[in-house]
């Protein structure tokens, strides 16, 4: 018989480690934007650069390496050369440099979607390839981005549970506690799942309303 009485004293540890997993997820989002946008700008350049090609080459191995091996290499590889962070510092790193890679592809992928035709019109009418980007392709690709966008902010709320690997305690790693001390893997385990579970219908909401309202106007 299930008995979810055995977990309940520790809701306000679920309701602390749930706070944790969303800040973490909210600041590895916004970073993961930033170097995103910034990388896939600079994988759609005109000219072959070195710039254009460590973007690639950001992507290719960002995309090639598993996330919890770039956690452990921020975390535990980069104090063997003498830059040692916080935990928490190492992991939203982490999950926002991974995301970026992914945000990178993303943003690449609607730029190139827009008809070149717009890039001559802009052109035709004087514009640098910075005011171009900033004024008529980057409006128009956005809308072509936001559902992929909001599947990998999905995605990344949950790949956040890879946090507890660096003893973090959110949302997962509390579940590990709780777990140690009832015994009750299945309770504790499911009310985890059915959290995640709220924090990802919450945000796949909240991201289709923008996306209708980005639409419509």
């Amino acid at each position: 018989m299930l008995d979810f009485s055995a977990v309940l004293p520790y809701l306000h540890m679920f309701g602390a480690g749930t706070l944790i997993t969303i800040r973490a997820s909210i600041v590895a989002v916004l970073l993961g934007l930033a170097i995103g946008v910034a990388v896939g700008a600079l994988r759609v350049l005109p000219f072959a650069s070195l710039l254009r090609m460590l973007a690639a080459a950001y992507v290719y191995v960002i995309r090639g390496t598993p996330l919890l091996i770039q956690l452990f290499f921020i975390y535990f590889g980069l104090p063997s050369l003498g830059l040692n962070l916080p935990a928490f510092t190492s992991g939203v790193i982490g999950l926002g440099i991974n995301s970026g890679g992914y945000v990178a592809e993303i943003v690449r992928g609607g730029i190139e979607a827009v008809p070149k035709g717009q890039w001559e019109a802009a052109k035709v009418l004087g514009l640098s390839y910075l005011q171009t980007m900033r004024y008529i392709i980057l409006p128009q690709a956005i809308r072509n981005m936001l559902p992929a966008f909001g599947n990998e902010f999905v995605t990344l709320v949950k790949e956040s549970s890879l946090l507890s690997t660096l003893a973090i305690t959110e949302l997962t790693m509390v579940g590990q506690q709780v777990r140690s001390v009832t015994y009750a893997s299945f309770e504790t385990f499911a009310l985890v799942g059915l959290i995640y579970l709220l924090l990802t219908s919450v945000t796949s909401n909240a991201l289709s309303w923008i996306e209708k309202r980005w639409q419509v106007r």
